[in-house]
């Protein structure tokens, strides 16, 4: 692997990153709704003469042929969606989003950017690239199913052959020049649960009269975070929050219902589905205490970030020569945050990472989904290198 050449090109390509990254963010779409974006992401990929396939409705796959003598196959992924949000921010007010409610809050523009200038260093070593590279665009990270299962589900990666692929995210707890990783568990599996409890409605004057959901949600809220603290191994990471409650019209009325809806974060399916059949069992006990009823639905989300312990390896060895050893962070813990890339490692193995972007100068000290979230766009040249140079690197001798 040459690295001064691919840093070189890093920074011929650096100006074409931030403008490709600018104007995704003004123009953000939410999840399964990505179609400008996939059309500006396929006539970036065509000044390049690399054909795009499209599995699915939104997002594309590009595929940049090598040396076909050898049969390799290296997957590099970035998901293209947006959040339904408002966002915030002065030091994004060049290129603040023009779509009302959505923008790019959790760096995905920041993702899509890096990639396409991936695209154009590894273009540039075409003939030095053995098989063929495939740069995935996925949409919909944001909301299940999730875009990266829906891929996985059409057999088109499997189809292709992939050996190994590899992803990453922008994080703000690291900065520019510096990736975090670690082998095995990185991210949980994020799961999500509604409960609504059905009373009996009436005069707030009147209690006694009533059946008052509002008192049972309360009630249940308080319990079910007993689930982590006492039914749960202290040792095994475990978060349930409760994200919403929402019920009543008016503050003298006793509303018929109260719906709630929260996520369940862990590292085990066998645990997230016991905490689910926890859930229930105290919603149960509530309500028919109290002669209320309720319903309860479990939607299982994306699985846990499991990192290939070889593929992982890869990413530390070529970051070190990147970026140097000591800007290479070992994390000591996974973190309860989920990501879809994780249906990629069910098929194949790989390895995520997590790319440096946090910096006071560009406001990009906020965390994931906050309203003022930004990236500092240095991270592209620690981030396209990095992705670049992966295609390089060897692979064990059994694939």
């Amino acid at each position: 692997m040459q690295v001064k050449k691919i840093q070189a090109l890093t920074e011929q390509y650096f100006d074409e990153m931030v403008q490709v990254r600018r104007h995704l963010h003004r123009h953000p779409e939410v999840s399964y709704q990505e179609h400008e974006t996939t059309k500006y992401i396929i006539e970036k990929l065509e000044e390049l003469d690399i054909p795009a396939d499209r599995p699915l409705d939104t997002g594309c796959v590009g595929v940049l042929e090598g040396d076909q003598s050898s049969d390799r196959v290296v997957a590099l992924r970035a998901d293209i969606d947006a959040l339904a949000i408002q966002e915030e921010g002065e030091h994004k007010k060049e290129f603040m989003s023009e779509n009302e409610g959505v923008a790019h809050c959790c760096g995905h523009d920041s993702h899509t950017a890096n990639l396409v200038g991936a695209a154009h260093i590894l273009n540039d070593l075409r003939e030095e690239i053995e098989g063929t590279v495939l740069l995935i665009f996925q949409p919909a990270e944001e909301k299940l199913p999730g875009g990266g299962r829906l891929l996985c589900e059409t057999g088109y990666l499997q189809e292709k052959g992939v050996d190994v692929i590899y992803g990453l995210h922008s994080s703000s707890f690291l900065e520019p020049g510096q990736i975090g990783i670690k082998e095995g568990p990185l991210m949980a599996r994020p799961d999500e649960f509604n409960i609504e409890i059905i009373g009996k409605g009436g005069h707030a004057a009147s209690p006694h009269e009533t059946v008052d959901p509002v008192v049972l949600a309360a009630q249940a809220v308080t319990a079910i975070q007993t689930i982590a603290s006492r039914n749960i191994d202290p040792s095994e990471p475990v978060v349930i929050t409760i994200g919403k409650i929402a019920g009543g019209t008016a503050h003298n009325i006793i509303p018929e219902k109260v719906e709630m809806i929260g996520t369940i974060r862990t590292f085990s399916q066998q645990t997230a589905e016991f905490i689910s059949e926890r859930i229930e069992k105290i919603v149960q006990g509530i309500t028919t205490s109290a002669g209320a009823d309720y319903t309860y639905t479990f939607d299982p989300g994306y699985p846990a970030v499991d990192n290939t312990g070889w593929a992982t390896d890869i990413v530390i060895e070529t970051a070190a020569e990147i970026i140097g050893k000591e800007q290479v962070k070992i994390l000591e813990k996974p973190i309860m945050a989920g990501e879809d890339f994780a249906f990629y490692q069910q098929h194949f193995p790989g390895a995520f990472f997590f790319l440096g972007s946090g910096s006071e100068a560009a406001g990009a000290v906020h965390p994931w989904h906050h309203p003022r979230y930004n990236v500092d766009e240095e991270c592209f040249k620690t981030g396209a290198a990095l992705m670049a140079s992966l295609v390089f690197h060897p692979l064990p001798p059994e694939l």
